[in-house]
């Protein structure tokens, strides 16, 4: 099992969503986050004043599949996202050694 963190644009979120439920996501969590990558925010005028906005708002999306749903999931987030623009995204890859679905006990692959 694999668990990924997806970071993307927030306005991507509805067709990640979508691209997610495709590809065999059973689950995923969602957060807000605040960050910055290579484009090190931007630079903007506020009442006369000279600002540098370095943190960007981003979506994090985190899920866990198998190994062999992994891949077809990555190729369609890649084939979606790609962009020649700084701050399309990243995906990071985690190994996951168990997982336990609370209310049955099942484990593994099961759990998910």
């Amino acid at each position: 099992m694999k668990k990924l963190e997806i970071i993307i644009k927030p306005e991507k979120l509805e067709r990640v969503k979508k691209i997610l439920d495709e590809n065999g996501a059973t689950g995923a969590m969602i957060s807000n986050i605040m960050g910055y990558g290579n484009q090190k925010g931007y630079q903007t005028t506020y009442r006369g004043s000279q600002m540098m906005i370095n943190l960007l708002p981003k979506i994090k999306i985190e899920t866990v599949m198998t190994d062999q749903a992994t891949e077809n999931l990555i190729s369609a987030l890649e084939e979606y996202l790609s962009s020649d623009k700084v701050g399309a995204g990243k995906i990071f890859l985690y190994d996951v050694a168990d997982a336990v679905r609370l209310r049955t006990g099942e484990r593994g692959e099961q759990a998910l």
